[in-house]
């Protein structure tokens, strides 16, 4: 069961990612940047809890308080949930205006 749930957070979370690195084939911003950061860092936070479940790398402690895999996941849970946030708040707001002619 748990691996199942890792799957399906590794899903919405490839998704994210898949749409935020076209996003930045279509323009080098600092705003698509920080949004396939964020989103490359939740699949990293899905693949901990896939590695976890298959018990892959057990020298990493997954699950455990104060092992490597914990670090691992926890910091990468804190970037995705700030960078890809502000990425797109930032894409909202500069592009805002883009494109469109009130004139």
């Amino acid at each position: 069961m748990p691996l199942l749930k890792a799957f399906v957070a590794l899903l919405p979370a490839s998704t994210l990612l898949i749409s935020a690195i076209l996003l930045l084939a279509r323009g080098r911003t600092v705003s698509a940047s920080l949004q396939v950061a964020g989103a490359a860092s939740l699949v990293v936070v899905a693949l901990c809890h896939v590695f976890e479940a298959l018990n892959l790398f057990p020298w990493m402690g997954w699950g455990l308080e104060h092992s490597a895999g914990h670090y691992l996941d926890l910091s990468s849970a804190i970037l995705g949930l700030t960078l890809f946030p502000v990425g797109y708040m930032l894409h909202v707001v500069v592009g805002h205006g883009r494109g469109t002619s009130d004139a």
